[in-house]
């Protein structure tokens, strides 16, 4: 059991990580340290999905060695006359699909990670940091109008002022009922 634990060292990391930053995220009055728990959070979340992709002894998905001479003609030299590849339309597609199938069933001589995962975590990380720095100029805003970051505080003179509205607009009813 302990030796499960252990070579899943990293599977632990970033369930700590997560769950660090969903406590910041939820027990944090002040709306910057919510950022940087939800922050906290994404980059445990960017961890999980790029250890789940990696595969023992993979590299690069770019083809090397013996891999890199195999059909580099990508189906029955239709590949020297690109150009004419609309008139015979249905010939280069089945010719491009039997090079594409013969590269799996050839079998490949080296392992190659799934370029997959990583492309959509760096997406992830670019959606990540506009979403932060939205965050960030949202709360500036906050702090120019209410002169604190701290929701509780918000949440007070907010309620102050739905209070003062209310009595007003009852004032204003009972003046307009006399």
């Amino acid at each position: 059991m302990l030796e499960f634990v252990l070579e899943r060292g990293n599977y632990w990391a970033i369930i700590g990580l997560m769950m660090i930053g969903l406590y910041i995220a939820f027990s944090a009055t002040n709306m910057i340290k919510r950022l940087v728990g939800l922050g906290l959070f994404q980059t445990s979340i960017i961890l999980l999905y790029i250890s789940l992709s990696r595969i023992d002894g993979g590299t690069a998905p770019i083809l090397f060695g013996k891999d890199y001479g195999k059909n580099k003609d990508h189906g029955d030299g239709y590949g020297e006359h690109a150009g004419e590849g609309a008139s015979y339309g249905a010939e280069a597609a089945g010719a491009a699909y039997d090079a594409a199938s013969s590269y799996g069933s050839g079998g490949l001589e080296n392992v190659y990670s799934n370029p997959l995962p990583h492309v959509l975590m760096l997406t992830a990380i670019v959606v990540g940091v506009a979403t932060l720095a939205v965050g960030l100029a949202i709360i500036v805003r906050i702090r120019e109008a209410y002169g604190t970051v701290e929701a509780d505080e918000i949440r007070a003179m907010d309620l102050e002022v739905a209070i003062a509205e209310a009595a007003a607009d009852a004032e204003q009813s009972k003046a307009s009922a006399a």
